[in-house]
């Protein structure tokens, strides 16, 4: 890497690449949350069409399959996957994968705060997707079908058998709107309205199958579950919950928002625009690596390379004659020149993740933008590249 890598010219319009809460669609202004239903109960008439508009629109994008129940659920992905582990789990043994961090955060909850007898853990380090051939699917199974801190993602459900006699709960919250999901290989779905459609937080979404349903509703689990996680009433499901029928109040600006992203989403062409858009930025990227030299995926496979939350590790010599301590600095001084130069804000790889970066390119950034971007992050490491290890910074 030469030290006298040029400033570049052309800026990102959008610098906005964090991977949650995530850049919001193009051309997003406050006035689209004008028509908001505010100062009024979401219980009322109104208030509830808008609730379940967004179920419906929602529904319709991802083409879920009837007999599914979808529904808003507070907390975000966290509250909704945390109700499907507490309402559901404990009837037979579970399976958890493990192979970054929200994933690994499923498997303390399954294994220390569940604490379920029966429960394996199957891990694989960062960049890695665990062993599939260890999965038994005559048990549960809880995955992340994208994992957003560790940029690895399932290519497809081949693994999953149709008769497979356990439930499949997917944590999807990275994955929805820009991925296709193999609905016939899953039960539970969840994501949350801040990530590919570029919502705001603390909202979930909680879709069901019909065997699901058919757990819970012959299922008791034998620990008590708090207010937000009863999704039955007298052993049947609370169908309310699926139209709109909130547990706690939303944020009806919240709402509005989710609204307007929604129907950008149909505006543009649906689920295969929303997709292809995410791909042509995870394209950008993978045209880029192999040139510049000093970047590389950490997804090790390329079939499992996100195309959402895009995690690269640096690879160049200068960084890897680095201690431990020393790279993980080097790596948040790129992500903070970004920030300050005001061209890509919140890249740095996440906290429990190996020093790198993390470019959300979800379908809400404009390809245009990565395209900016990625000169940027050839001058950025150069600039560190030039701090600590001048000598070989200069070749």
């Amino acid at each position: 890497m030469a030290r006298a890598t040029p400033r570049p010219d052309i800026r990102p319009a959008n610098p906005n690449f964090s991977s949650g809460p995530c850049a919001k669609r193009p051309g997003w202004t406050l006035d689209a949350l004008s028509g908001a239903f505010l100062g009024r109960s979401h219980r009322a008439g109104a208030g509830k069409t808008r609730l379940a508009e967004v179920i419906d629109r929602s529904r319709a994008i991802l083409g879920l399959p009837e007999g599914w129940r979808l529904g808003i659920v507070p907390a975000s992905d966290t509250g909704a996957v945390e109700m499907a582990l507490w309402s559901l789990l404990g009837a037979r043994g579970v399976d958890v994968l493990a192979f970054e961090s929200f994933s690994e955060g499923w498997a303390t909850d399954i294994v220390k705060q569940l604490t379920l007898a029966d429960a394996r853990v199957i891990s694989a380090p960062y960049g890695r997707l665990p062993d599939l051939a260890q999965i038994d699917f005559a048990r549960d199974v809880v995955l992340a079908w994208n994992g957003t801190t560790s940029g690895v993602r399932f290519p497809n459900g081949d693994f999953i058998p149709a008769d497979r006699e356990g439930l499949v709960i997917a944590d999807c919250t990275s994955a929805a709107f820009a991925m296709e999901l193999p609905w016939a290989k899953l039960d539970v779905v969840t994501w949350s309205w801040q990530k590919v459609l570029g919502g705001e937080a603390a909202h979930g979404m909680l879709a069901l199958s019909p065997r699901a349903v058919a757990r819970l509703e012959s299922y008791a689990p034998p620990r008590p579950l708090p207010k937000i996680f009863r999704m039955t009433k007298g052993g049947k499901l609370n169908e309310g919950i699926f139209r709109g029928e909130t547990i706690n109040t939303p944020s009806m600006l919240c709402v509005e928002d989710a609204l307007d992203g929604l129907r950008w989403a149909a505006a543009i062409g649906g689920l295969p625009a929303l997709i292809a858009r995410a791909e042509a930025n995870l394209a950008a990227i993978a045209a880029w690596a192999p040139q510049a030299g000093w970047a590389d995926f950490l997804a090790e496979v390329p079939a499992t390379r996100s195309p959402t939350s895009v995690c690269l590790k640096i690879v160049a010599p200068w960084f890897a004659a680095l201690a431990p301590e020393a790279q993980a600095k080097a790596a948040k001084q790129i992500a903070g020149l970004l920030d300050k130069e005001g061209v890509a804000y919140d890249i740095a790889a996440y906290r429990d993740a190996p020093p790198g970066l993390r470019i959300w390119c979800g379908a809400t950034v404009e390809t245009a933008d990565v395209v900016a971007l990625l000169p940027w992050l050839d001058w950025a490491a150069a600039t560190v590249a030039a701090e600590h290890a001048p000598a070989q910074a200069a070749e």
